[in-house]
């Protein structure tokens, strides 16, 4: 599977399961760990813990198999690494404090000048 196609399939998981602030990074160039990074938020713990059990689902169902899950009940972030795309789901409290949209944002040629 593309990793497009994997990343509008999760997209679309996550709307329609009321994932909030969903946002793409393209971090390719960035990190060879992954192409694709999803973030999303969910209202609670549990909620973002089931958004990341539906996309397992799903993504299981279009052929990608064993999805790496980390997170722990009661935790308030929870990553599935899909490969190509890493989804992080978390509470907004979480997001908030790991701010990883502006970790991803550094443009790693800056940094290395100043």
């Amino acid at each position: 599977m593309q990793a497009e196609e994997l990343l509008k399939a999760i997209e679309k998981v996550v709307d329609e399961r009321k994932g909030q602030n969903i946002t793409i990074l393209d971090v390719r160039g960035k990190t060879t760990i992954t192409d694709y990074m999803v973030l999303v938020t969910g209202t609670s713990e549990r909620h973002a813990r089931s958004l990341c059990e539906y996309v397992a689902e799903k993504v299981k169902e279009l052929g990608v198999e064993h999805p790496g899950f980390e997170g722990q009940e009661g935790s308030e972030w929870i990553l599935l690494d899909l490969g190509d795309v890493i989804l992080h789901v978390m509470t907004a409290q979480a997001r908030e404090f790991y701010q990883l949209e502006k970790l991803w944002s550094i443009d790693r040629a800056e940094e290395a000048v100043h």
